[in-house]
């Protein structure tokens, strides 16, 4: 896969699900929206929140970083700026971002114009804006490609062209936003819903199933909804006895400080893996009782 820069660590967990979040109004001309990520450090990940940056030169588009597999661990990609977007993974970060190339805006005539079908810009300060959807791909938040669960897209001719051509690296602002997330304690995993064990998790709430009108089908659909609430509540009891069994064999061996972090980040995975399952279940489900009819455009990465 191409990339402009792999930053050396290698982390045997994969990152969180893409958290849903608001974009805030664009600043002003010239402007280009850089979605959030995760990025690893002091031993977790941190949530480096998406912002408007100027772009350094005019002409130039953002290719977000992005967390990939390589066999043995999972590396991040440098994000990067340059005349044409690149490999970004295939991840959805929503805005714009929807795994293949930017929806969000276009560059004409050395002026920069706002997809506001994506991106919030306000109307009485910046006029040169279009409106055009047709992007959007389907509305999973998983933040990595390759590795178990993870998104399976390569790199094309043209994207692996953008990573080999003229391309900076993030400006100052940039950086200086990573800095101040991995500073911050509510930026951590832990603290953005990233659970390690199952009771770590907000309990389900009891769904509520569409109102057709009709009150038969109705009863029938909440009561699909209560058996799926029931089942997922099972899975939970059942992954974490699983894992208070390995808790209690490794306090038994008296595991190494090492050994017991790995099953932490382990259990973290199976979670986080469980998470995503029931999340997909749910969504289905939502899509069947109501006919299939459209869901939300736009991707994991944000609301629109």
């Amino acid at each position: 896969m191409a990339s402009f820069a792999q930053v050396g660590i290698s982390v045997n967990i994969a990152p969180p699900e893409l958290p849903v979040y608001e974009q805030p109004v664009c600043p002003g001309d010239g402007y280009i929206w850089t979605p959030g990520y995760w990025a690893w450090g002091d031993s977790a990940y941190y949530w480096v929140p998406g912002d408007w940056v100027m772009a350094p030169q005019v002409g130039f588009l953002w290719t977000p970083g992005y967390w990939g597999w390589r066999g043995d661990g999972f590396f991040f990609n440098e994000g990067y700026w340059g005349l044409s977007v690149g490999f970004y993974g295939g991840i959805n970060y929503g805005f714009g971002y929807f795994g293949r190339g930017y929806e969000g805006g276009r560059w004409d005539n050395g002026q920069f114009f706002y997809n506001t079908a994506y991106n919030r810009v306000n109307g009485g300060a910046i006029h040169n804006v279009y409106n055009a959807r047709g992007g959007e791909s389907g509305g999973t938040r998983v933040s990595y490609n390759g590795g178990k669960g993870g998104i399976e897209a390569r790199a094309t001719s043209q994207e692996e062209a953008a990573a080999n051509g003229r391309h900076t690296a993030p400006v100052a602002a940039q950086t200086q936003r990573a800095q101040a997330a991995r500073n911050n304690p509510q930026q951590r995993s832990s603290a953005n819903g990233a659970a390690v064990h199952p009771k770590d998790l907000a309990p389900i709430a009891r769904s509520a199933a569409p109102h057709t009108g009709n009150a038969k089908l109705d009863q029938k659909y909440q009561k699909q909804q209560d058996q799926l609430n029931a089942r997922q509540n099972q899975d939970r009891q059942k992954l974490q006895q699983q894992q208070d069994k390995e808790h209690q064999r490794q306090s038994k061996q008296q595991a190494s400080k090492v050994k017991t972090q790995q099953t932490e980040q382990r259990h973290q995975q199976q979670t986080h893996q469980m998470q995503a399952r029931h999340t997909q279940q749910s969504q289905q489900m939502q899509q069947r009782q109501s006919g299939g009819g459209g869901g939300s455009h736009g991707g994991g990465g944000g609301r629109h």
